[in-house]
C-alpha cells in the first residue's frame, strides 16, 4: 500500500466514522433518527465523496437558506440543494440522492466533508427549513425530488442522457437503497438506460436489507438483485459495503454502453452493535425510556 492510498483510506475512514458519530448524537439530542441508514451507509457515502466523485467545492451557504418557495416562472428566488455538491460544469460529475428518508445522513456527510457548516443542523425538521427530515430538491445535497420512493433514478438518466448528447466529461452517480428496487418505476429506468446505452452513470445501493416494514425478504424480495439486474441490461458488480477498497474497485469496472451498479452489501447495525437487539424492525430509533438513551450515549462517547 503506497503512502497515497493510506492517506485517503483514513481520511475516507474517518469521515464514515464521523457520519456515525453525528447521525447518533443528533439521534439522541432529538429522541429519533435514521440511525441504522448511517450505520449501513456511512462507507459508502465516505467513499464516494472522498474517493470517487471528481465534484467543485460546495457554493451552497454554510448555513442553509430558508425555503424559497415552490418552483415555477414566477419565482427567480428557487434553487436546489445542488450547490453542496459543487458547480455544475461539463467537466465535474453530479451526484443524485434517491432514498430521501436518509437525509439526515447525507446531510452529515457534507459537514463530514466541509460542504456544509457546523451548524447545518441547526434548523433540522423545522417548519420552512430546508433541511428536512425527508430531503426535497431544495435541501442540501439535493439536486431533484425523488419520493414518492424510487422517483430519483428515472430523472438522473434523462440528466446522463441529455449530458452525454451534450458531449459533457462529467460522470453521474445515483445512490439508492435496496427498498427502491421493489418499485416498478426502478426497472423501467434501467430499461430506458439498456434501451439507450447510457453508460456515464454508475447506481451504488445501500443494500443493507431492510425497509420501513421490516427484513427486506419477508416483506418483498429482490434477489438475486445482481442477475436481474443484468437481465435489465446493467453491469451489476456485488461487493461488502465495509470495504473501501472493493467499492473503489467495484467502480473501475468496465461498463460501456450500459450503466454499472454497485450493490453494496451493507449490515444495518454496522459500527453500532448496540442497535442489533431493536431488531427486525430498523427503520427510524426512537429511544424507549432513558436508561436505553444512557446507553447509547456512553456509546457515544466511546466512539
Amino acid at each position: 500500500m503506497t503512502s497515497s492510498q493510506s492517506h485517503w483510506q483514513e481520511s475516507v475512514n474517518s469521515v464514515a466514522l464521523g457520519i456515525r458519530r453525528r447521525v447518533l448524537r443528533h439521534t439522541l439530542d432529538n429522541n429519533g433518527g435514521y440511525l441504522s441508514q448511517a450505520c449501513s451507509s456511512a462507507e459508502a457515502l465516505a467513499t464516494l465523496y472522498g474517493k470517487l466523485m471528481h465534484l467543485g467545492p460546495s457554493v451552497g451557504p454554510a448555513t442553509p437558506a430558508p425555503f424559497p418557495g415552490v418552483p415555477g416562472p414566477d419565482n427567480p428566488n428557487y434553487f436546489t440543494g445542488a450547490a453542496y455538491n459543487g458547480p455544475h460544469g461539463p467537466e465535474f460529475d453530479r451526484f443524485f440522492f434517491s432514498p430521501v428518508h436518509y437525509a439526515l445522513v447525507l446531510y452529515a456527510a457534507l459537514i463530514e466533508t466541509g460542504r456544509l457548516g457546523e451548524k447545518g443542523l441547526d434548523h433540522f425538521n423545522k417548519d420552512g427549513s430546508t433541511v428536512e427530515l425527508i430531503g426535497a430538491e431544495h435541501s442540501p445535497g439535493h439536486e431533484v425530488t425523488a419520493g414518492s420512493l424510487a422517483q430519483c433514478l428515472s430523472q438522473a438518466a434523462g440528466i446522463a442522457w441529455a449530458r452525454r448528447s451534450r458531449g459533457e466529461s462529467g460522470h453521474n452517480w445515483v445512490f439508492m437503497s435496496d427498498g427502491e428496487f421493489q418499485e416498478g418505476q426502478t426497472w423501467e429506468a434501467f430499461a430506458a438506460m439498456h434501451f439507450h446505452h447510457i453508460d456515464n452513470l454508475t447506481v451504488v445501493v445501500d443494500a443493507n436489507g431492510q425497509q420501513c416494514d421490516g427484513p427486506m425478504d419477508g416483506v418483498g424480495g429482490v434477489e438475486p438483485l445482481g442477475d436481474r439486474l443484468r437481465a435489465f441490461g446493467a453491469v451489476a458488480v456485488e461487493v461488502d459495503g465495509h470495504n473501501l477498497d472493493a467499492l473503489v474497485r467495484a467502480a473501475a469496472t468496465e461498463h460501456v454502453a450500459r450503466p454499472l451498479v454497485i450493490i453494496a452489501r451493507t449490515d444495518p447495525c454496522h459500527g453500532l452493535e448496540a442497535l442489533r437487539a431493536r431488531g427486525p424492525k430498523l427503520h427510524y430509533v426512537r429511544f424507549k425510556d432513558e436508561a436505553e438513551r444512557a446507553e447509547y450515549r456512553r456509546i457515544l462517547e466511546g466512539m
